[in-house]
């Protein structure tokens, strides 16, 4: 095995580019602990000690890796990016001139990778005047005013900069993708999670071995090393429909007549429901701290969101696990059936005077992968939600409070594994032994 991590090492492009990844996460991470120009660091270093785990709070810094509780100029970190990619995904199947511009091949995608980057700006610009206004209400922080001037201008000031943050990891990402090992924007959520990890196992720690319950504290870390075993496992599964070919006569030339497949992952989705679901969830809790007022249905409805899901850093109920996992399976179906069309496919296969051994060509064969599709995509959702909540089972069992989710270890893993992938990749082209193989 080390031998492996020195020929990566031996190759001067592959050294290059992982060098020069490591030196994008060292910038990430600086900017990361930077503060937004106009803010009461005392009142920070006060918030930082009082800070819970869980709750809205603790799993946004967690994708932040940390910006966010110190109020830094990366602490809206990725999420706008990832958000308004997402909004462009749903856009491109319900517009044509978006799915127009897809079907361009390599132009098309620039145009729409340039709209994704302006959308990113708008959303970042909103959601920092929204933390600007939650941090200084005190609403998000436990009653500490971190902005104690709160002026137009130094609003204005804190608003720029966080957008100018924003962009910046923007551009850092990208740089990774081209110049780098690839996957930028997944590989800046993954530094970020990582980065938080030694300070959220350290509080699994206190609230269990030091204060004398050290069997739990054993139990979460196998049940963690289990799910990793287990998210590698359904990763690499699919199912593979075999195709058939034809023979073709143009000339002198037989063509066609090979077999191949179309394989269909287990986990067709990847992470986007679950993403989809917490952000669906967040939204009460960002409602109802946001709204000023006080009236009493005002107070019941915040009271019964903080307790019921996880909006108040208490350990989740058992409404937001039950409601978490049934949304995790809805939006699976939903984004499979967008990332893949059974008709599109049948029609391209027949296209190409290929078939299913026997199904005929046309509409049987899209109700034949239809028929898989549904099949599949069952375990797969149940999996993902499964993964998702048994952190937050844990924490409701034993009222633990847990900042990290099933989806933070998704992405570590799915992230871990595709950019292993690409390296081995590299390795292999120039006969060396890969990391996975």
């Amino acid at each position: 095995m080390l031998s492996i991590y020195r020929n990566m090492f031996k190759i001067p492009d592959l050294r290059g580019k992982i060098l020069f990844t490591l030196a994008m996460f060292g910038v990430y991470r600086l900017g990361a602990t930077i503060p937004v120009p106009g803010i009461d660091l005392d009142a920070v270093e006060l918030f930082q000690a009082q800070q819970t785990a869980g709750g809205i709070y603790g799993l946004l810094n967690l994708f932040s890796g940390g910006a966010l509780e110190g109020f830094s100029v990366f602490a809206l970190g990725i999420i706008p990016y990832i958000t308004a990619s997402i909004i462009m995904q749903l856009l491109t199947v319900v517009i044509p001139r978006l799915q127009a511009l897809q079907e361009e091949g390599e132009s098309g995608r620039k145009v729409i990778t340039q709209w994704t980057r302006y959308m990113t700006v708008i959303l970042a610009l909103i959601q920092s005047t929204g933390f600007t206004f939650l941090f200084h209400s005190g609403q998000f922080t436990g009653g500490i005013d971190l902005i104690p001037n709160y002026t137009p201008g130094r609003v204005i000031l804190i608003v720029l900069t966080m957008t100018a943050g924003t962009a910046m990891v923007m551009w850092l990402g990208e740089l990774i993708t081209q110049r780098g090992v690839g996957n930028g924007m997944s590989l800046i959520i993954f530094i970020s999670i990582i980065s938080q990890f030694p300070f959220v196992f350290g509080q699994i720690y206190g609230q269990t071995w030091a204060t004398g319950f050290a069997i739990r504290f054993i139990i979460m870390m196998a049940v963690f090393l289990l799910m990793v075993v287990a998210i590698i496992y359904v990763d690499q599964g699919q199912r593979r429909i075999p195709i058939q070919f034809a023979k073709r006569v143009r000339g002198r030339r037989v063509m066609g007549g090979q077999s191949t497949y179309i394989p269909l992952k287990v986990n067709t989705a990847g992470v986007i429901p679950v993403i989809f679901a917490t952000s669906v969830l967040l939204i009460p809790s960002l409602l109802v701290t946001a709204i000023p007022s006080d009236a009493d249905w005002i107070q019941i409805a915040r009271r019964w969101i903080d307790e019921n899901l996880g909006g108040g850093g208490h350990s989740v109920s058992w409404w937001y696990i039950g409601i978490l996992f049934a949304l995790i399976v809805f939006f699976t179906y939903f984004y499979t059936a967008i990332q893949f069309d059974p008709d599109q496919q049948s029609e391209m296969i027949q296209r190409q005077g290929g078939f299913i051994p026997g199904v005929r060509p046309g509409r049987q064969t899209a109700a034949h992968l239809r028929h898989i599709l549904n099949r599949i995509t069952l375990p797969g959702s149940i999996f993902l939600a499964t993964i998702s909540v048994l952190p937050a089972i844990a924490g409701a069992i034993w009222n633990l409070q847990i900042a990290f989710s099933g989806v933070s270890i998704l992405i570590v893993v799915g992230v871990g594994l595709e950019t292993m992938k690409q390296i081995e990749s590299q390795l292999t082209m120039r006969n060396y032994e890969g990391i996975l193989t």
